[in-house]
């Protein structure tokens, strides 16, 4: 078997000693870099492609699960977290392993040896990664921030500084005052993951802050459309109407 080539990305450095400490006991693992944030970890990946990622869940700059949004080609990818929610949640139904911490030797020599016989076995991890993204999606958690990559740059966006979303096939343009931004999920999804308190569908093609709403103006017959603050104005569908209007308490 070929060195399997291996990068530890947790935002605390004695977390990254113990998986180094860890790791010294296996040969045919070589440790290609050690990184303290999402950002830098996300990069090597796409740049180093390796074979096994330690991958922390919880980083102030980027978490573990937004990571798995962009990366360019799938890995192999052992999580580490001190939150037992996470683990519970989002992995014991997947084939990708988890070490919750604090961790010990043979916890973590089991999980190595479960990466080590998917890579001589050829197993695929694009279909475990796509499970973790998919529990994702399900869950009932509300969005705080959305992060999105375009080329080489990732941008993080706040929830409170987007002023509305847009349907676009498989995508979704993203509105803020600084600019917009495509990221590859459904309405369905941000309409599931926002506080419907604060967004409102008003459209099948938007979604739109409600604190962001100027003005709510008749258009034609038995048609509206809302005008942001900002003077741009969007259509209004039916259901959309009733929806507002409820929201909008009017």
């Amino acid at each position: 078997m070929e060195a399997i080539k291996a990068i530890i990305i947790d935002d605390e450095s004695l977390a990254r000693d113990l998986v180094r400490a860890y790791l010294g006991a296996y040969q045919e693992i070589k440790i290609v870099g050690e990184y303290s944030d999402g950002f830098q970890g996300l990069k090597a990946i796409n740049d180093l492609q390796p074979d096994l990622v330690f991958l922390d869940v919880q980083m102030p700059k980027l978490t573990g699960f937004e990571m798995l949004e962009l990366l360019d080609k799938p890995c192999n990818i052992v999580f580490t977290t001190a939150y037992n929610e996470y683990a519970i949640k989002a992995f014991e139904h997947n084939a990708i392993d988890y070490l919750l911490k604090p961790f010990s030797n043979e916890r973590f020599n089991d999980a190595v040896s479960k990466v080590k016989d998917r890579i001589s076995n050829s197993v695929k991890s694009e279909d475990q990664i796509e499970k973790i993204k998919s529990h994702n999606d399900s869950s009932d958690e509300l969005l705080t921030r959305v992060v999105v990559k375009s080329r080489n740059k990732i941008d993080v966006l706040a929830i409170d500084k987007i002023k509305y979303f847009e349907a676009q096939d498989d995508y979704v343009m993203i509105y803020t005052n600084e600019g917009k931004y495509l990221k590859q999920k459904t309405m369905k999804y941000f309409e599931k993951h926002l506080d419907s308190n604060e967004f409102c569908r008003i459209h099948r093609t938007y979604l739109v802050k409600i604190d962001q709403i100027a003005q709510l103006q008749p258009y034609e017959k038995d048609h509206w459309i809302v005008i942001l603050k900002s003077g741009e104005s969007l259509k209004v569908s039916r259901n959309g109407f009733k929806e507002l209007k409820q929201q909008l308490e009017i």
